[in-house]
């Protein structure tokens, strides 16, 4: 058996054993799946991991090989309403869980962050996600709103926080990724673009015991050192000490000597470690660096990696590779057609999404398998991921 085949069997294996314990994915696991059906379980399971673009009657009949007792989409509907939300999250988890990711300096898993909205069924009557007319659409739109961890050397995700667009909060999503992450097998390095940094992620890292390292405007790093950047040279790296507060009283602070180290939080803002009128104090050691990256061009970044670990040089680098969770959404919405969903309401669109996750997963670990050969040409020669991804798609069906 060779690597493609032993990585299907892993997943193909992976359905099988949850499809045999619906108890762990059924809303009412009394009663549910304890029937024998055209549609198993397993059925259930695969069918949204294979699907590709044609309606679901369509795909019914391609899935059971055009036979004439091929299930009806209302039986299909039926037996999916069965499933819990978290299903496919599951078993995304299960078949991460083969693999090793590779390790930056043997330490770091370099972790990608960032969200992308994607477009749902027109529904106006749906407000958590619908849009009203705008210049992007005459007649409004429904979108939600994935924000995705993604493992940028293994080009696999990990988890995801999906979210209806009018609640969409890139924050707490950031926050929920950093708790829910694994770090038995190395510690996560999350690298974010410019709408994610806030203190509740610097602390949400702090407790968790990762690294995180993000880009940030000018205005905000103005605010966190307390200094113009007119004031300061054109290139710097700086780590400063924080101390987060929600009260302004000045005489119930530990040190007041050093009122340019303390940070006021209003209760409008969140952070999960202080709340709102408590006198307590929470302290931060943050690294800033702002790096050039082009003639003139500047970059500023926030992170906790010590600087002798990480130079600056090392986090243009790091940061420069952030750059493969946006080339991955492209892949995921075009390449293997999460865009094209199969259903209306948002519970089940979240169950297509995290099964357009799992087949990303499954695709990329495919095609990471793949040995270009090289020509004496000027340009290196790379895999098409595109076609790669649709290829192993067709390797799985």
């Amino acid at each position: 058996m060779n690597q493609a085949d032993k990585i299907k069997s892993m997943l193909m294996d992976d359905i099988h054993e949850m499809a045999s314990h619906p108890e762990l994915f059924a809303k009412h696991p009394d009663k549910d799946f304890t029937r024998d059906r055209k549609l198993s379980a397993e059925d259930v399971l695969l069918f949204p991991v294979i699907m590709e673009r044609d309606s679901v009657p369509r795909e019914l009949l391609k899935y059971f090989d055009f036979s004439t007792g091929t299930p009806t989409p209302s039986a299909y509907y039926q037996q999916r309403s069965k499933l819990v939300p978290d299903t496919y999250r599951q078993l995304l988890f299960t078949f991460n869980s083969h693999f090793l990711p590779l390790l930056y300096k043997d330490k770091y898993i370099l972790t990608g962050v960032d969200g992308s909205g994607f477009r749902i069924f027109h529904n106006p009557a749906n407000a958590e996600s619908y849009n009203p007319p705008t210049g992007r659409s005459t007649r409004g739109f429904n979108e939600i709103h994935v924000v995705a961890a993604y493992l940028l050397t293994d080009r696999t995700y990990t988890d995801a926080v999906i979210q209806p667009s009018k609640k969409k909060n890139e924050y707490s999503a950031f926050c929920s990724l950093i708790d829910g992450c694994r770090t038995d097998q190395g510690i996560p390095l999350f690298i974010a673009d410019r709408g994610f940094p806030s203190y509740n992620m610097f602390a949400h890292a702090k407790e968790k015991g990762v690294s995180f390292l993000v880009r940030a405007k000018d205005l905000y790093v103005e605010r966190l050192l307390g200094s113009s950047l007119s004031d300061l040279d054109n290139e710097f790296d700086i780590t400063v000490d924080r101390i987060v507060t929600r009260s302004t009283t000045v005489k119930d602070r530990t040190c007041p000597e050093n009122p340019q180290q303390y940070r006021f939080v209003d209760k409008k803002t969140a952070f999960d470690y202080m709340a709102p009128g408590s006198s307590d104090e929470y302290h931060l050691r943050i690294r800033v660096v702002r790096a050039e990256v082009a003639d003139g061009i500047y970059v500023n970044m926030v992170t906790n990696l010590p600087p002798e670990e990480c130079t600056m040089a090392d986090l243009k680098i790091l940061y420069y590779l952030r750059w493969g969770i946006e080339t991955s959404f492209l892949e995921l919405k075009h390449a293997v057609g999460a865009v094209d969903f199969h259903c209306k309401a948002v519970e089940y669109v979240t169950h297509e999404v995290w099964a357009r996750l799992l087949l990303y997963n499954f695709c990329s670990r495919i095609t990471l398998l793949a040995v270009v050969e090289q020509k004496d040409t000027k340009h290196i020669y790379q895999v098409n991921y595109a076609m790669a991804i649709k290829n192993s798609h067709d390797f799985l069906r």
